[in-house]
């Protein structure tokens, strides 16, 4: 028996779940098919919203996505994946009565408010903290129409206690004066941060494990099975009998516990992101709310997020909607050189209330740690500490019953 906790996945989630593990004074194996940052969290945006707070299902979600499914909007669903779909669609659109809405939003920002905290507890005594950059997060608007259109969002931030200042024109243009003056309003939140290279990030951290310690290998899980009482990996070359095992695969997370009866309601949120060359020209995430993309001053590159696309975790990339973005970019930040330099696809694991499954499993060796949805980035340290305590049987800071694995 290897004597060992295995982690399975190495994205932000998993890392985070490996390294305070490992401070935990557990010997940990670090699992993934590829490497570090191989999947959605390669290609995120950067932001780590402190105090995040919106469910992605809001009340008048229909109409809402109706508008962004006409042409050239950010959501499209896949025709032929759409029967698969549909039960996720039905419960997604459950959750936008106001009494969810209200439910998960308290649930999501209990999670969120702890996010720039543990991010700086994990990069304690780490090579990484030189990409953790206290930039804030701002999202800014052309129209009144717009604006006004938000105010029911603002409004909950208010009541949950998340902090933000209203901007006007001119405030929006001392913070960022190369933008083009097209923004008549926006919203800021300061004591956000901002992950100048997301990839490096996870490398690095992930050297941090291997230094202190910890194990990464490169294999392909199969299956997860238990024996009278007995965890078992399978990958494609071997067999491992961990003593407990660490679920942090992301969107493929549910086809990995299909050995132990686990099922949840995952689907694939598939985002985009176009890499544009290096800028100086912003200093910060910026959200265009009318165009609904976001601008990331990367260290190797503007980058360009944008779209939903409810579609099979492998079906192949459509770039067509995120390089159609272009002339709007440009519009948003005329000194930007608009040359692509690369474009990327990535699944975001989405449950229908927009809170993960940070849990312990039926069976006590077995834990599960996600669908973050578009909060990976922003809600892995905190998960791991999370997980953490489950492991060593303590009390969380945090109620962790509405994260449950069997709360569906």
């Amino acid at each position: 028996m290897d004597a060992k906790i295995y982690v399975l996945g190495a994205g932000i989630v998993g890392i985070c779940c490996a390294i305070t593990l490992q401070r935990d004074g557990h010997k940990v194996v670090l699992l993934d098919k590829t490497g570090p940052a191989a999947g959605a969290s390669f290609g995120n945006a950067g932001a780590i919203v402190n105090g995040s707070c919106v469910p992605t299902s809001t009340p008048g979600i229909i109409g809402n996505a109706l508008k962004m499914l006409k042409p050239g909007g950010p959501l499209s669903i896949s025709p032929t994946y759409l029967p698969k779909l549909l039960p996720w669609l039905i419960r997604f659109t459950l959750q936008s009565s106001e009494k969810n809405y209200q439910r998960n939003a308290l649930h999501l920002v209990a999670l969120t408010k702890h996010a720039t905290n543990s991010w700086q507890i994990l990069l304690k005594n780490t090579d990484s903290a030189d990409m953790f950059k206290a930039v804030g997060w701002l999202r800014l608007f052309e129209t009144s129409q717009a604006f006004n259109a938000n105010a029911s969002s603002r409004q909950l931030m208010t009541d949950l206690g998340t902090p933000y200042q209203t901007l006007s024109f001119d405030e929006i243009y001392d913070l960022e004066p190369n933008l083009a003056r097209i923004f008549q309003h926006g919203f800021y939140q300061p004591d956000c941060h901002f992950i100048s290279n997301p990839q490096r990030m996870l490398q690095s951290l992930t050297e941090h494990f291997v230094a202190n310690g910890g194990q990464f290998k490169v294999a392909e899980v199969t299956d997860i099975k238990v024996k009278e009482l007995q965890p078992m990996i399978e990958t494609t070359t071997e067999l491992i009998y961990p003593d407990k095992v660490v679920v942090t695969a992301g969107a493929w997370s549910t086809k990995l516990t299909k050995g132990i009866n686990y099922s949840a309601p995952l689907e694939t949120e598939r985002g985009y992101h176009m890499m544009l060359p290096v800028t100086n020209a912003i200093s910060r995430p910026i959200v265009s709310a009318e165009q609904a993309f976001v601008l990331s001053p990367m260290e190797t590159g503007l980058r360009v997020t944008s779209q939903v696309e409810l579609a099979a975790v492998d079906a192949p990339a459509n770039y067509a909607k995120i390089r159609a973005l272009l002339p709007k970019v440009k519009r948003m930040l005329p000194e930007a050189e608009m040359t692509e330099q690369s474009c990327w696809m990535g699944c975001r694991p989405s449950l229908p209330d927009s809170l993960p499954i940070i849990s312990q499993g039926e069976d006590k060796n077995i834990f599960f740690a996600f669908g973050h949805q578009h909060l990976g980035m922003t809600l892995g340290p905190i998960t791991g500490e999370l997980i953490a305590d489950l492991v060593a049987g303590r009390t969380s800071a945090i109620d962790l019953s509405p994260y449950r694995a069997d709360r569906f």
